[in-house]
């Protein structure tokens, strides 16, 4: 089973401030379910459906083979 940003502690839900796409700077102030979240050496990265759309071969290729 898959979560949403903002489970749980420390997510997205609980930001101060807007999230913002790592790729092309989208703002989000509220949890948008359809946005990945990646942790990238240690610091959550988000992208928003576009972007994520737009590079989903990218990130299922980065998935571990156990995913699949």
């Amino acid at each position: 089973m898959t979560s949403l940003p903002g489970d749980g502690e420390g997510g997205f839900a609980s930001l101060a401030h807007p999230v913002v796409c790592a790729r092309c700077g989208a703002q989000a102030r509220v949890p948008q379910p359809t946005w990945t979240c990646s942790v990238e050496n240690g610091a959550r990265r988000y992208f928003c459906d576009a972007c994520s759309r737009e590079n989903l071969r990218a990130i299922e290729g980065r998935l571990d083979s156990a995913w699949w």
